[in-house]
């Protein structure tokens, strides 16, 4: 990787967009488009296809077909992984390509983006890809004069929503596994960051993936998103993204046919640092990383830390100063930590975050506004306030945005108490040299995931969700195939 590639790359003319379905670009059914505006700058990137439920009614209809005539499900294991391994393949040849249109997109620091999205979803596809042929059934332990199997059965079109933040790594984690276990696939993309998706589809093509198995229609949640939800003839539904939205898609499932729905919705995570951590400096360095990297658009990030009451003050200025020396610019230049953020209407909301928390007593310790508006982009300053109390916005609502809420507590229990004071429940950190607190602390959390002295970095190998109102379902590891399998019995008399 290197700048002048990228300068190249990030100039290139991008054409209009149109829906992928069936194997081809195709124009919304109305021939509408949305204007698409580069958070680097604040210009028009490019338009893509504004679709309606008559689009959404179209891929569904040919992912039914492509299913139903065996194209893929019935494709032997080995076949559908030799596909997967050869999209994998491309992705990664194409990796740099990719992340710099998807930095355009949406504003992630071309470095992070380079490994956590085009790198990690070439990773995605080939880790399912060499999974699926590996998948047994069962026997059960029956009576000598009965065989009972279990037959894992693919469930049939599943309907994928994705939000902008990370949208090829979250897009991977649902398209691949679904894929992988003979699904076909409608994808509904952020109409913010969908460029790269699109790219993805195509390549899929390329890769022999079979016309009609994967679908890609853009355009607005309340459009594209609700058809997809209401539809009678989409099996499951995986969705990332905010309560909000999750909650209408229950609501859809429950007017259309009982889709299941798996929603990841989100988190306040709380990373928590004991004085006995084993590097009080190694903490902070990271904790600022947990809630900086991406401008705070993290779903997992660390964006409420709990710092025992005997360091508070030294740990809170060593992370000050971490925020104070991140690199926050142009996100395609190599030597930005801290990129854009996604829109106009999230900084706004960043902003107003802020502002409402020295309101209810909150001190501003670095950061809190908008920065390099002569560029016309989107960029605030890593923001860190203090003396967060549970009861305010800022420790209990998502800001998804480079915001840290600082609060101290006494001991274990009081850290525990304040962890689980949220309607969340996706990530937690906790930073001790005590093996026996660790596992405790892991214990009590209420928590999909909990690091130890660490802060993100989790593989594929684990999975990924949430309790409480960050949802259900799991993305990553052999538990995301579960998501897309049908259990079938057979109960055969001998």
């Amino acid at each position: 990787m290197d700048q002048a590639t990228i300068d190249r790359l990030r100039v290139e003319d991008i054409p209009i967009q149109g829906h992928f379905i069936n194997g081809s670009s195709q124009a919304a059914a109305d021939g509408g488009l949305l204007d698409v505006v580069s958070p680097i700058d604040g210009t028009l990137l490019t338009r893509i296809a504004d679709g309606t439920a008559e689009d959404i009614d179209r891929a569904v209809a040919n992912a039914r077909v492509a299913f139903e005539d065996g194209r893929w499900s019935r494709m032997a294991p080995s076949g559908r992984k030799k596909i997967l391994l050869k999209l994998a393949d491309l992705i990664e040849e194409r990796a740099l390509e990719i992340a710099v249109l998807g930095v355009r997109d949406n504003g992630t620091e071309i470095g992070m983006a380079l490994k956590a999205e085009a790198m990690s979803a070439a990773g995605t596809f080939r880790y399912y890809g060499e999974t699926i042929d590996k998948i047994y059934g069962d026997i059960a332990p029956t009576a000598a004069d009965v065989l009972g199997l279990v037959h894992h059965a693919p469930v049939g079109v599943v309907g994928a929503i994705v939000p902008w933040n990370f949208p090829l790594m979250i897009g991977a984690w649902k398209i691949a596994p679904a894929l992988a276990a003979g699904n076909s696939l409608v994808l509904k993309p952020a109409e913010s960051a969908s460029l790269s998706l699109l790219k993805i589809a195509a390549l899929a093509s390329e890769a022999g993936l079979p016309d009609g198995v994967f679908n890609v229609v853009t355009g607005k949640g309340s459009v594209v998103g609700e058809a997809l939800g209401l539809s009678m003839d989409v099996d499951v539904l995986a969705f990332t993204g905010s309560g909000r939205t999750g909650r209408r898609l229950l609501e859809y499932a429950a007017r259309s046919n009982l889709k299941r729905c798996y929603l990841e919705l989100g988190g306040k995570s709380p990373n928590i640092v004991f004085a006995d951590a084993p590097d009080l400096a190694q903490a902070a360095k990271v904790s600022a990383s947990a809630i900086f990297r991406n401008s705070g658009q993290v779903c997992v990030a660390g964006s409420r830390l709990l710092v025992q009451e005997d360091i508070h003050d030294d740990f809170v200025a060593e992370v000050c100063r971490h925020a104070r020396e991140n690199r926050v610019g142009d996100p395609l230049n190599l030597d930005t930590q801290v990129g854009a953020v996604h829109s106009l209407t999230e900084l706004e909301a960043n902003l107003k975050f802020v502002r409402a928390a020295e309101t209810e007593g909150a001190e501003c310790r670095i950061g809190g506004q908008r920065i390099l508006t002569e560029t016309g982009g989107y960029y605030m300053a890593p923001t860190v306030m203090t003396g967060v109390k549970s009861a305010d916005n800022l420790f209990q609502k998502e800001v998804f945005g480079p915001v840290l809420a600082v609060t101290p507590f006494k001991d274990e229990a009081d850290a525990v108490a304040l962890a689980n004071a949220t309607v969340y429940g996706l990530s937690a950190g906790v930073w001790t040299s005590n093996l026996s607190k660790a596992h405790r602390m892991i214990a009590a959390i209420r928590s999909g995931v909990v690091h130890v002295n660490t802060y993100g970095g989790a593989d594929l190998t684990v999975p990924l969700g949430g309790v409480k109102q960050s949802g259900n379902g799991h993305d990553k590891s052999l538990h995301a195939l579960e998501k897309y399998i049908d259990l079938k019995t057979a109960w055969i008399q001998l």
